[in-house]
C-alpha cells in the first residue's frame, strides 16, 4: 500500500519539495511506502506545446536524484506517449490505486492531469469515489512575493539572468552537469584556464548568457568557479553557445570527466573586448568579485 504523488516535477522546487515533504509525512503516519509517480519525456515534447522553444530545469538523471535524495521510497517513471496523455483523469486515478497500491494522493495546488486537464478538487472528488483520500497542498511563494513559485517562474528568472531569484525558487542553485570537452585552451594561455563543458541533456535550460560566480563540482569535491555563457565573441567565437567555468584551486586535467556547475549569482554581460589583455585583466577584476564575496 502507498501514498502517492505524482507530476512531472521538473527542477523539483520548493513548491515541489512541499509536495515531497507532505508525501512522506502522511506515508510514515499510515505506515505506508511514499511512492513518486512521473513521467518522461516532458509533456510539452511528447504534444509538441513549444517544443523548439521548451527546456527543462533537470535533466532526468538530476531529477531523480534530488527525489530520491528527498526520501521517497519509491520512483515509477511512465513513458509519457500520446496513448497515456488520452487518459481520463478517472482512468489515471485507477491505474494509480491499481498499479502502484495507491490508497492516497498528495496533490499540489495546481496539479493538473488527465486528458481533460482536471484539477486538484475534482481530482480529489474522483479519488475519493475510488476509496483513495486526497491531500491538497497550498502554493508556496517567491520569496518577497505572493506569486506562487512554478517551473515557468524559474525558467524565466534564469532566462533573465537572475540566479539569485532562480535559487530562491529552487531552494537551491541552480546547477547543470555535463562532460569536460577540449576547447581552444586560450583561457590557459590568458592565466584562465577553463573547463568547456558539453552539457548532459540538450534540451536543458542554459542560463541568459554572461559571466557568474558559481560553484562546480569535480569528483565530488566543491570549488568556487567563474563561468561563462557565450559566444566568446574577443576571441572570434564560432557564435555557438558554450558553457565555460574557470575553477579556483584547481588545476588538473579532466577532459571526459562529469562536472556539475552551480550558478550563484551574474556578475556582468559577456562582452568584447579590444584585446587579449583587456580580456585578462576584467577576468582578474571578476575574479576579485567574486572571491571577495566568499
Amino acid at each position: 500500500m502507498a501514498v502517492i504523488a505524482t507530476g512531472f516535477f521538473d527542477g523539483v522546487h520548493s513548491g515541489h519539495r512541499l509536495v515531497i515533504d507532505t508525501l512522506l509525512s502522511e506515508a510514515k503516519a499510515r505506515g505506508e511506502e511514499s511512492v513518486v509517480v512521473t513521467f518522461w519525456p516532458h509533456p510539452r515534447v511528447t504534444l509538441q506545446k513549444d517544443a523548439t522553444t521548451f527546456r527543462l530545469l533537470t535533466s532526468r538523471s538530476r531529477r531523480d536524484m534530488i527525489l530520491k535524495d528527498l526520501g521517497v521510497d519509491r520512483l515509477e517513471t511512465i513513458n509519457f506517449s500520446r496513448e497515456f496523455a488520452s487518459l481520463s483523469a478517472l482512468d489515471y486515478i485507477r491505474m494509480l490505486r491499481e498499479f502502484y497500491g495507491g490508497t492516497a494522493l498528495v496533490l499540489g495546488y495546481d496539479t493538473r492531469f488527465g486528458s481533460e486537464q482536471a484539477g486538484p478538487q475534482t481530482i480529489a472528488e474522483l479519488a475519493r469515489a475510488e476509496g483513495m483520500e486526497a491531500v491538497i497542498t497550498p502554493p508556496v511563494c517567491a520569496p518577497d512575493s505572493d506569486i506562487p513559485v512554478s517551473s515557468t517562474l524559474v525558467r524565466a528568472a534564469l532566462e533573465e539572468g537572475d540566479a539569485q531569484l532562480a535559487a530562491g525558487l529552487l531552494g537551491r542553485p541552480f546547477e547543470m552537469e555535463g562532460v569536460v570537452i577540449s576547447g581552444n585552451h586560450l583561457g590557459r594561455t590568458i592565466g584562465f584556464p577553463t573547463a568547456n563543458m558539453a552539457i548532459a541533456d540538450p534540451l536543458l535550460l542554459i542560463p541568459c548568457g554572461g559571466v557568474y560566480h558559481t560553484t562546480v563540482t569535480v569528483r565530488g569535491v566543491k570549488y568556487d568557479g567563474m563561468t561563462n555563457v557565450g559566444t566568446r565573441p574577443t576571441v572570434g567565437g564560432s557564435g555557438a553557445l558554450t558553457v565555460e567555468s574557470h575553477i579556483f584551486g584547481f588545476d588538473e586535467m579532466i577532459y571526459g570527466e562529469q562536472i556539475t556547475v552551480g550558478f550563484l549569482e551574474r556578475i556582468r554581460d559577456e562582452r568584447r573586448f579590444a584585446s587579449l589583455d583587456a580580456l585578462r585583466e576584467q577576468h582578474k577584476a571578476d575574479a576579485a568579485q567574486i572571491l571577495d564575496e566568499d
